[in-house]
């Protein structure tokens, strides 16, 4: 998730966040920050894991002429 809409998610969600840690429960806008936080982690890792992974072909050898003497 780009960092543009990180930002933009939060702040939308901000006042209602607030609006429910108010009334005595901020564990369930916790939840919902650990939620948003954890989605965007696993998306992180999954482009991590395609940006390292190896080719799936192997790459060819190539012939070597030995000089016969």
């Amino acid at each position: 998730m780009k960092i543009k809409y990180m930002i933009l998610l939060l702040i939308i969600l901000a006042w209602p966040l607030y609006y429910i840690y108010q009334h005595q429960l901020g564990a369930i806008s916790f939840l919902v920050l650990a939620i948003i936080f954890l989605f965007s982690a696993i998306q992180e890792l999954k482009m991590l894991k395609k940006e390292k992974k190896p080719d799936d072909t192997p790459p060819k050898k190539e012939n070597i002429k030995q000089n016969n003497r």
